[in-house]
């Protein structure tokens, strides 16, 4: 994995990431696509350079895992069952003018008869080293992730359990989601709720992928809140009701969440 001393950022959303002379807009953050045994799959990556100066950007991939945080970790050796093998990249390193753009292109040679799996890696853009006051050289880094389900490849999303949680400073329901299938899912849609003092609430699950194998807990976010005006906190216990959805599997939601 990376050592100390290298800074490494992944874009997990599209905006500019700037560190040490470092400066790169990247579209799209991610790609969740499919694909079939013994067929090619194609994309592009738009990246942009923020900065009046021309700069250099190296391009390779890495295979990449999550922590039981949720953080995302990149490693350049090939793990076991590793698709990057069938990664090819337009070129390895990539030269923008000042505030120039380029559209990058990749593709996945599929072998035919593989399996039903997913295809899971990152495309690591990086920028060249540079040196801090204390000496010490500082890369940045994006990396774009990759999901592509070969052969039908699914999640099986379950709910399994429910609490209360401190996030981001104040007490959300969270859901405990385990994933039975051999791809990531995310939970999508809407939950209503109604906590001990008759408020109603809607609420929006986080956009936090649960790979194949794993449990995640997933916050539970209120919508609908007016900037700048203090909303009182939630009263719990918290009824929730509703669907939750990924890719045509339904989860239907019927709970009350209690400290």
């Amino acid at each position: 994995m990376f050592r100390q001393g290298a800074l490494l950022l992944s874009l997990l959303l599209p905006a500019p990431v700037l560190a040490q002379g470092f400066s790169a807009q990247v579209l799209p953050p991610r790609f969740e696509d499919a694909a079939k045994p013994g067929s090619t799959y194609r994309n592009v990556i738009e990246i942009q350079n923020a900065s009046p100066e021309a700069v250099r950007f190296g391009v390779r991939t890495a295979d990449w895992d999550l922590d039981d945080k949720g953080g995302v970790h990149f490693d350049y050796a090939l793990a076991p069952d590793s698709c990057r093998p069938w990664v090819g990249l337009e070129a390895r390193e990539i030269r923008l003018d000042p505030k120039g753009r380029k559209r990058f292109r990749f593709e996945v040679a599929v072998p035919p008869g593989t399996p039903a799996r997913q295809c899971r890696f990152a495309i690591m853009i990086e920028g060249e080293p540079q040196k801090t006051g204390a000496g010490v050289a500082v890369a940045g880094r994006i990396g774009v992730i990759v999901y592509l389900d070969i052969a039908g490849a699914a999640a099986a999303l379950r709910i399994v359990g429910h609490a209360v949680e401190t996030v981001e400073g104040r007490d959300l329901p969270v859901l405990r989601v385990s994933n039975d299938g051999i791809a990531h899912g995310r939970l999508q849609g809407l939950l209503d709720g109604r906590d001990a003092n008759g408020r109603r609430w809607t609420f929006v699950p986080a956009n936090d992928p649960i790979l194949p194998g794993r449990q995640r807990d997933i916050a539970l976010y209120p919508m609908g809140e007016p900037e700048g005006v203090a909303v009182p906190p939630i009263a719990f216990p918290l009824r929730l009701q509703g669907r939750l959805d990924w890719r045509g599997q339904r989860l239907p939601v019927d709970a009350t969440v209690a400290r």
